[in-house]
Order: C-alpha cells, then sequence, then structure tokens
C-alpha cells in the first residue's frame, strides 16, 4: 500500500513504515505521540526528557521495527518500549546522582578487585580529578551538570540560558580538551 490515510489500520500503517514510508509514521505518530509522550511523562517528571525519550521511541519503531504483531497492538509495544526505556533513564540518572553524591562526599567508588585493583582505580580517580582541575571553572561546571546531576543538554542549556547548539559545541569541546589532558598524563 503506498497511500496510507487515518482510516489505515496500524498493521498497514506498521507494513508501510517498514517499507520506509514516512507517511505511514506520521500517522502512527498522530495516533499514538500523545499516549507515548504522557506515558513517558508520567515515568520521568520533566517535560523535556520525556520529549526526548518519545522522539527515541518512534525513531526505535522507524530503525529497528522491532514490533512483532503476534505479540500485541502497537499501542502495547509503544506502551511497553516506552516503559521500559523511561526507567532505564530513570536507573542512569539515580545513578549518576549517587556518583555525584559520592564524589561530593569525597567517598571513593567500591572496588571489587584486590589491593593492585584499588591502587589502580585510585590512580585513574587522582588523573581524572587533575585533568578536571585544569579546566576552566565553568567547563567543570558543564561537565558536572550533564555527569554528575543528571541534565540533558537541552535541560543545561536552560539552566545557562545558552541556545542548545552552544552547549552541544562547548559540551564537546570540553570533552576533546579532557581526553587530550588524560591522554597527556598516560
Amino acid at each position: 500500500m503506498n497511500f496510507f490515510s487515518p482510516r489505515s489500520t496500524d498493521q498497514e500503517l506498521f507494513q508501510g513504515i517498514q517499507q520506509g514510508q514516512s507517511r505511514a509514521m506520521a500517522l502512527l505518530y498522530e495516533r499514538y505521540g500523545t499516549l507515548v509522550y504522557s506515558l513517558a511523562l508520567r515515568v520521568l517528571q520533566q517535560p523535556q526528557e520525556a520529549e526526548d525519550l518519545t522522539q527515541e521511541v518512534f525513531t526505535t519503531l522507524w530503525h529497528k521495527g522491532g514490533y512483532n504483531p503476534q505479540r500485541g497492538s502497537v499501542a502495547t509495544y509503544l506502551t511497553t518500549l516506552t516503559r521500559s526505556r523511561g526507567i532505564d533513564r530513570l536507573r542512569m540518572r539515580q545513578a549518576r546522582l549517587r556518583l555525584a553524591q559520592r564524589w561530593g562526599a569525597g567517598e571513593w567508588m567500591p572496588v571489587a578487585g584486590g589491593l593492585w585493583e584499588q591502587v589502580s582505580v585510585q590512580e585513574r580517580q587522582e588523573r581524572v580529578q587533575a585533568a578536571l582541575s585544569q579546566l576552566e571553572a565553568e567547563q567543570r561546571h558543564l561537565l558536572e551538570l550533564a555527569y554528575y546531576q543528571g541534565l540533558t543538554q537541552a535541560q543545561i542549556a536552560e539552566q545557562l540560558n545558552l541556545p542548545l547548539g552552544t552547549v552541544k559545541t562547548r559540551t564537546r569541546t570540553v570533552l576533546l580538551k579532557l581526553r587530550k589532558l588524560l591522554q597527556d598524563q598516560i
């Protein structure tokens, strides 16, 4: 089917998506975009992150398919995917927060293994701390917002009152600088 309309079934739209028909994807998004966004917002409690997750879910459907009509409806697939990805994001956010709290409290990460591994990890942590101390305060703050507070680049842009593109460029620049600093220490 090359022509899709709002009357097309979910199955027809999904087949169109598999054939790369963007009109089928647009209709499916119109049909389920609000459902996915609402669920993402309920799980994540942050509108920007919910928008990002909504985009991720539909992008996954577009590029990877993954939906199997034998296992349930498209709505069920999309809500299951949204929920599982949302929970993954929550877990990452909580892990980053715990890491930030440990870092802020001066605690070291728990290390499995023997004494040599602990010494190795401690040396790496000291190298990272030394490299971070060589960054300008603004650069360090940008990384802390991203990695220790778990903010998205859009959230950082909003918090710092900067354009999103500027935040992306600065983040990339800082990461490249940090990588160079760490390479110089090895």
